[in-house]
């Protein structure tokens, strides 16, 4: 006999959709009234959300068995079906595999310097102003970085490309109604815009290292002297010896455009709310910052000795996780917590209610970096450190650019720490607006300034 979860599925095909998109406490809610599983209806499809370290367990270790990749209609539609977010299977892997290219260790030393570049100008320019509304400064910093590691365009943000990409990043998770007043519909229209951007740069780029390629045989024909991602991926080949076609290549890009962006941007900006509410975990930050040579350049190494900058990063993104899960289709029919779960449905494993449960994290709505200090990681599990925690998903699925996150965020961390000091300003609104990504209702609006030597 099939059993499935509590819940209810709303109204008739919208059903509890516009809860969804509108209230950040929908789960929660739902928990507290069904526990771990329950069933709703989400854009005319019956879903099932799931919480916890086993549940997240089940479906991240069964991908391709029981589950597959799956994505809202307005998402899959902005991303293209090309894009490695929507790829399954031996395409997936092979793919993943060529992007992979670009943040491997040698890959992301190189871009050390540009991030470093990058905070300087924007960090003088935010110390003129003195105060500012801080999080669309940070959307700005973070596609100014990604639009030059990954596609070599200076002040990306600035550019016709910068304009559209906002639009287009505001319509990824909507409601989609294709007409020209909605959110996606005018989303479509910038992906279209997109895309003729990227073939621009694309071919552009294309032509130069063929003219190269032609006229050198030193380090630029091996690959080896790439001077950004886009470099490495028309460059990159799979087991069979094939490249990535154009149109391949702009979907791609676009992933990693948003990926480099979206969700970075949130990350940092909860670093600094998180941070500047706390100012013993601040002053804890800089003690550490005055142990290492200001005159000694960034690096990957000296990065890694940050132990307790890591422990702070790694708790904002337990706190307030870019994003709050992820979906998959059900391949065929399977059980878990004595429930059915049945073919073609939707399931989505979640990563918020994940880092809040207080089994996992004593009083987890406080600010606690200590809770990834060594001596706290060790009472835990292989399981519950891998499935637990999971800011960037898991299984053969997690994030590709984590550890280019990871990396940016140390060093816009770092740069700030030495420098610069930040308050939050008085009568502002800091709850937090969940959706493209988490982000301060307000802005974070904060006062700037240099830090006094010493």
């Amino acid at each position: 006999m099939h059993t499935l979860p509590p819940g209810t599925f709303g109204l008739p095909f919208l059903g509890e959709t516009l809860n969804f998109f509108t209230d950040p406490n929908f789960a929660q809610k739902r928990h507290e009234q069904y526990g771990d599983l329950f069933k709703t209806r989400l854009l005319g499809k019956p879903t099932i959300f799931m919480r916890g370290v086993e549940a997240n367990q089940f479906v991240l270790s069964n991908e391709n068995t029981y589950f597959s990749v799956d994505w809202p209609p307005s998402t899959k539609a902005l991303l293209g079906k090309l894009s490695l977010a929507l790829q399954t299977g031996h395409e997936h892997q092979s793919r993943r595999r060529l992007l992979a290219q670009a943040f491997m260790p040698r890959a992301l030393s190189g871009y050390i310097s540009t991030m470093e570049a990058i905070t300087q100008r924007y960090t003088q320019r935010w110390q003129q102003q003195g105060q500012l509304t801080w999080y669309p400064e940070l959307r700005n910093y973070t596609l100014d970085i990604a639009c030059k590691l990954l596609v070599g365009l200076d002040k990306g943000s600035q550019t016709r490309l910068g304009h559209v990409f906002e639009t287009w990043c505001q319509g990824l998770f909507s409601i989609p109604l294709n007409v020209p007043w909605t959110a996606f519909g005018k989303a479509k229209r910038a992906r279209r815009l997109l895309l003729e951007e990227m073939e621009q740069i694309i071919r552009d780029r294309q032509q130069r290292l063929s003219q190269s390629l032609n006229s050198s045989d030193g380090p630029e024909s091996d690959g080896s002297e790439a001077s950004d991602a886009l470099d490495l991926l028309i460059r990159a080949r799979d087991e069979d010896g094939q490249g990535l076609s154009l149109e391949e290549l702009k979907d791609q890009v676009l992933l990693l455009l948003f990926a480099g962006h979206e969700t970075l941007t949130s990350a940092i900006a909860s670093f600094c709310l998180l941070t500047a509410q706390s100012p013993d975990v601040l002053d804890k930050l800089r003690a550490e910052q005055r142990g290492f040579d200001p005159a000694a350049p960034l690096s990957l190494d000296l990065l890694k000795q940050m132990t307790y900058l890591e422990q702070v990063l790694r708790e904002v993104l337990r706190r307030i996780p870019p994003v709050g899960g992820g979906f998959r289709t059900v391949l065929q029919d399977c059980a878990y917590g004595g429930y059915t779960i049945p073919k073609n449905w939707s399931v989505l494993y979640q990563i918020g209610p994940t880092h809040q449960d207080a089994s996992l994290y004593p009083q987890p709505e406080q600010f606690d970096p200590e809770r990834f200090s060594a001596a706290q990681l060790g009472d835990r599990s292989a399981d519950q450190q891998r499935y637990g925690y999971v800011p960037f998903g898991g299984g053969i699925r997690e994030c590709l650019g984590k550890e280019f996150a990871r990396l940016e965020m140390k060093i816009f961390a770092t740069h700030l720490l030495r420098h610069w000091q930040w308050t939050l300003l008085p009568d502002q609104d800091l709850s937090m607006v969940i959706v493209p990504t988490p982000h301060p209702r307000d802005g974070l609006r904060v006062a700037f300034v240099a830090r006094e030597a010493g």
